[in-house]
């Protein structure tokens, strides 16, 4: 008789869980994989992927707009439904939910649609079934949850980012709080399908950590698309009327708005998984504590993705799990990189980004050269549209290598895709100078931007 009911548990069916259950599978594993809500995780059910294609839709309206331009016309005004929206998109989020599934099957592991709690080292317990499963090892793998501060009197009458994908109607009068991504990105989505967006925030910019460039030059684009920010002003008070939503801020102004979503970041969810009840060390965030290779203080159980808080993107939670299957069931030894990894943010105007800020970069390395490009792109020209791209590199004025680059504007994130491999290669500016440029294109400024804009010199004191 096995000594244990399965080699790996993994409590989590998102990207970072059915990666190391499949790779696992791959290595001969006996695999167990639990999930409580839907298969796929925060990223295919509730996040990257539907709010990708919400921004799609959301961008129609200034295609529509534009195509006049372009001599196009329309007998009648394009109309919007967000039902048919709401619909579409859970057709296709069922679609890859289904196929995640059949991933950890196809390796002959088996999903279970059950809350899990740690009991112990080597024991979970599925709480839908009422019966303990024993595994050699424990992958948490639960991802994260919805943050909603700040606690005020009539928070219960606020959406969190979980509930405002599948709203029964539309809100024609939108207050969103925080100015993080997840803020930013609804607002230019719901900004653009019609609604009347209010964005407030307790800081005085968006996109707190990101480079100051782009920060402002989103802010300039949002304001544009007809967003209204209250900074330095939160909801102090939200009252359910006849009307709607009465919200008090902290600067003694009041607004009525249809629906309040708090976007204000999200935290691990490791409540209620009984994880301190097995010893597992969590750090004063809730996250998971892990070494570089995902283990916990005991040896058994590992985590991987947003349930450690090291860096929340999809892409990472997959790298890890499928390095923890390598590592524990391959026999390798692999250190995930985090370091010089890209991203972007889904609003509207988009942002791209790889590597370090200007900011970053002066607080490092003793001199840093600035190269940074403004322009009109060229659909804007015949469309009339007011839009700015904004490009700029962040260079180690010592070596010359690309520290970091930073992209505002349409397909940024594409573009920030392979500026990472660039970056991570540790390319410098001349390599990007001796690139020739694709034209005519918006990313041919990368490789012709000659002029330095600034160069910082710490001062060094004896």
């Amino acid at each position: 008789m096995a000594e244990y009911d399965v080699d790996l548990f993994v409590i989590g069916a998102g990207s970072g869980g059915v990666r190391a259950a499949r790779i696992a599978g791959g290595y001969g594993a006996k695999v167990m994989v639990a999930e409580e809500f839907r298969i796929g995780g925060t990223c295919v059910i509730r996040g990257c992927v539907p709010k990708k294609l919400y921004a799609y839709a959301s961008r129609f309206a200034d295609d529509f707009e534009d195509a006049k331009g372009f001599g196009w016309s329309f007998p009648e005004k394009p109309t919007f439904d967000w039902h048919k929206l709401v619909q579409a998109k859970e057709t296709e989020i069922s679609r890859l939910s289904s196929l995640y599934r059949k991933g950890v099957e196809g390796s002959g592991g088996v999903m279970v649609q059950s809350r899990a709690e740690v009991v112990d080292a080597h024991t979970v317990r599925l709480m839908h079934e009422g019966r303990n499963v024993t595994a050699k090892y424990i992958l948490v793998a639960t991802g994260g949850s919805p943050t909603l501060v700040p606690p005020i009197p009539g928070m219960e009458h606020a959406i969190s980012s979980n509930e405002v994908f599948d709203l029964k109607e539309f809100p024609r009068r939108l207050l969103i709080v925080g100015g993080g991504y997840i803020a930013v990105e609804f607002a230019s989505v719901f900004a653009r399908l019609g609604a009347k967006v209010t964005l407030a925030m307790r800081a005085e910019n968006v996109l707190r950590g990101f480079d100051e460039d782009m920060r402002n030059g989103l802010r300039d684009g949002l304001e544009h698309a007809g967003i209204h920010f209250r900074f330095c002003a939160l909801p102090a008070k939200i009252e359910k009327l006849s009307h709607g939503l009465d919200v008090t801020f902290t600067d003694g102004s009041t607004g009525d708005y249809d629906q309040v979503l708090v976007a204000t970041g999200r935290h691990p969810h490791t409540h209620g998984l009984g994880l301190e009840k097995a010893g597992v060390e969590l750090n004063r965030s809730g996250a998971v504590k892990v070494d570089g290779y995902s283990r916990t203080n005991i040896p058994s159980i590992y985590a991987v993705g947003d349930v450690t808080h090291r860096l929340n993107l999809t892409p990472v939670a997959v790298r890890e799990g499928h390095a923890f299957a390598d590592n524990v069931f391959g026999g390798k030894d692999i250190n995930v990189d985090r370091d010089d990894v890209a991203t972007a943010v889904f609003s509207t105007p988009e942002i791209g980004t790889v590597g370090l800020t200007e900011t970053q970069a002066r607080e490092i390395f003793d001199v840093v050269d600035i190269y940074r490009a403004n322009f009109r792109p060229l659909k804007s020209t015949l469309s009339g549209r007011q839009d700015r791209t904004i490009m700029k590199l962040v260079v180690d004025g010592t070596s010359d290598r690309v520290l970091g680059a930073h992209i505002l504007g349409h397909d940024a994130g594409e573009m920030a895709q392979l500026l990472g491999v660039a970056v991570k290669m540790r390319a410098t500016k001349a390599d990007f100078d001796a690139t020739m440029a694709v034209h005519p294109t918006a990313a041919e400024e990368l490789v012709t931007m000659r002029t330095r804009t600034a160069r910082y010199e710490k001062e060094h004191r004896l």
